[in-house]
Parts: structure tokens; sequence; C-alpha cells
């Protein structure tokens, strides 16, 4: 049986957030509704087997998948439609997803793009319709190459890599990863850099302590800032969250913080329950000290064990039904992710807070919160149109010495 591969891409130099509207639920708002649950679900399953500092994008992940889906038939397209949180109108997919990109790729005052290439062994014939639908749904380009030549068809590959996500991701593909029995490559990337709304002071950066676990604690550089930001306190998860914009205020980062030491395990279990868009934006501002560590890391991450606990167990077995992508019998071989994370005082600084049970300040009040963030705690890239987590990770510990401790394969 000929095999395919999927990767997916994220360099984040710093940090991101979109735009949201009212009114009747869009083709856009459909999908963006499905990017939350499944980002939730995969954020949960991946630190299952990932004990350190992750950092991955659920959105990469889910375009990629979802144009596979596509191509998909029989208990194949079932499983991954389950387990992708996909409506069962199809056209009404295919249309949320190219205006997601879409409304994306035109974010302004900050760097945000997304981009899909489907690369197709030499003599390989794709169904006209798959074709079709990648090319216009997910604005996806189709290049052909000898992956014979293995060590070509990778430096190929990982160029385009590179160039879609400003050098920051390299190396993703090894030329051993591609075989005569490669039929195509589907890759996505998403890159992202954008300043704070309001930035930190690096006068203010001074070594403060984290609290790795109960009993390691590190000092490390951490930002201050004191400005209104969305706040609250999350009771069913047993932890604050804090939304800090980025230029623009387009995109945010929320940040969910345990309120004990050892909580990161039980917040992301019990994620899912509680619709962080929507208390964002039943949210206000009020004022907020904020401490927050600078880190920068990188994560590689094969999905196959994932996407199977997930519910994706046929696209990786001889059961796979690609029938819509060939008439050839085709699997998936490998599912692989690789994120890049850089947060400093340029990245980003912001006022903004929601919580089920905030505390609302005004404008003449001299009182404000302390969110110290001085342990494991999940952080979120969110859009203003609620379609998100485009990116999202834990930082167990941002004072680790070697970033390569971080690569997962």
């Amino acid at each position: 049986m000929r095999t395919f591969v999927l990767f997916s891409l994220v360099a984040l130099a710093i940090c991101a957030k979109t735009m949201a509207e009212e009114g009747e639920v869009t083709p856009l708002q459909t999908i963006a509704q499905t990017t939350y649950g499944f980002g939730c679900d995969f954020l949960k399953t991946v630190a299952k087997t990932n004990n350190g500092n992750l950092i991955t994008s659920p959105l990469s992940a889910q375009v990629i998948l979802a144009m596979t889906y596509f191509g998909a038939g029989g208990n194949t397209a079932t499983q991954m439609r389950s387990s992708l949180h996909m409506p069962v109108d199809d056209q009404r997919s295919q249309n949320g997803f190219k205006e997601l990109i879409t409304t994306l790729n035109n974010v302004n005052s900050v760097t945000l793009h997304l981009a899909n290439k489907m690369f197709v062994r030499d003599g390989f014939t794709v169904a006209p319709a798959f074709k079709a639908i990648t090319a216009n749904h997910f604005l996806s380009e189709c290049q052909s190459l000898n992956f014979a030549d293995s060590a070509a068809s990778a430096g190929t590959i990982n160029a385009w890599c590179e160039e879609k996500t400003n050098n920051r991701i390299k190396d993703v593909i090894k030329p051993d990863s591609l075989t005569s029995d490669t039929a195509m490559v589907l890759v996505n990337a998403v890159y992202f850099k954008g300043e704070w709304d309001r930035k930190f002071n690096v006068e203010n950066t001074q070594d403060r302590p984290f609290h790795v676990d109960e009993h390691t604690t590190k000092n490390v550089p951490t930002m201050y800032i004191k400005h209104n930001f969305r706040y609250g306190n999350i009771p069913d998860l047993d932890a604050k969250f804090l939304e800090i914009p980025y230029k623009g205020k387009e995109m945010s980062m929320v940040i969910i913080l345990p309120n004990t030491i050892n909580g990161l395990s039980q917040v992301t279990e019990r994620l899912g329950s509680v619709d962080m868009p929507q208390l964002l934006k039943r949210s206000w501002a009020s004022p907020v000290e904020v401490y927050l560590p600078k880190f920068k890391f990188e994560t590689s991450l094969d999905l196959k064990e994932t996407l199977e606990q997930m519910g994706m167990v046929d696209m990786f077995s001889n059961a796979a039904n690609f029938s819509g992508i060939s008439d050839i019998p085709l699997k998936v071989s490998k599912v692989i992710q690789k994120a890049f994370i850089e947060v400093n005082e340029e990245g980003s600084e912001a006022a903004a807070v929601t919580g089920l049970s905030g505390r609302r300040s005004f404008a003449n009040s001299d009182d404000s919160i302390t969110m110290n963030v001085d342990k494991p705690f999940i952080f979120y890239l969110l859009a203003a149109n609620n379609v998100g987590p485009i990116i999202e990770g834990q930082l167990r510990d941002p004072g680790f010495d070697n970033p390569q401790e971080n690569v997962k394969q």
C-alpha cells in the first residue's frame, strides 16, 4: 500500500490574536467553534506523553488533517470527522476553512501566515476533485517531486518550510522519511510574529522564583507590567486566566495559571469543560500587575499515537480509505509537527482579563490584582474572531538549560 506523510509547522517569534463578528453563524464561525473543541482534546492528549515544555498548533494539525479528510471515505472519514469536531455538511466546512485561512492571512498589525502545500511523487495521479478542494478551499499549491531521490526531495520540502516560517523551522523532514512507497507529502505551515499592544519595560525584568514543581524552584528572567487586562478566576479548573493582547488587538495570548504548583495536569484534563472564547467575550478589563517569565523553545512531535488515541485509527492502517485522493490504496505513514515560540518584552503587552468570577475595577481605582505566573501554566494564542487556539502549549520550566530537551520524537 502506498503511503503519504503529513507535516504541520509553526513558528512563533513572540505571539498573537484575531477578530470576531456578531450575528448569523457563518461558515467561518462554524469552523471556529470546531477549532476550540479540537484544540482542547489535542492538548490534553499530546500532554499525556510529553512531560516537558510543549508548544503545538492544533489549528495547523486540524487544517492538514481536514485537507486529508476531504479525500477520505467510509469508516476512515467517519473517524476523522468526529475527531476533528467537523460538521456533517462538507461544503460548509470547506467554505469555512477557506474563510479562516483568508481571514488569518489578512490580520493587520502582526505577521500571521498560514500556508499549505501538496508534494506529489512524479507520475502519481491525484483525483481532480481532491486537487480542486485543496487548491480552492485550502489555497494549497501542488508540486511534483522525484521521491526516489529522497535527499533532494527532502531538501525541497524543508526549503519551503523554512521560507514559510521565516527560517524558524528547519529540517522537518529527513530523507529516510521518503521511500519508494511515498505517494505524497502534505504540509501546513503557520508563522506568527507580533508585538504586544503595550510592551513590557526591559528595565523592569528581573530574576524571580519559578516553581517547576513542589520540590524545585528556579530563578528565571521575569517581565513585569501593570495595565488593564482581562483577568478572572475559573473555579471549574481551580485556576486563573489573563489575556494579553497584541498590537492591533486582533490577536492575544491567554494564560491559564493553576492555583496550585502541581495543578497543571488537572487543568489540562478539564480544559474542554470551559468555553474560554465566550468567557473572554463576556469579560472586562481591570488593573492587573503581571509577572510573566520570558521563554523560548521548540518542540518536535510525532502525532501518530496522539491521533490514534483521539479516534483516528484507520488512516494509519491497511484499512485506510482515501479513495477520494486516488484509486491506488493509500494510508498515512506519519504526522509530524514542529513548533517554535519566543516570548519576551517586545513580544507583547496588553490589557485584557476574563473569568467566571472577575473583579471589576473602575478607572479611578488604585486597587489592582496581581497575576504572578510563577508555576507551570497553559498558554493560548487566540484570534478575536474566536478562531483558536492557533497556538497552545504548556510551560513547565522557563529556566531549562538545553532547548533540545524539549524536542520529542
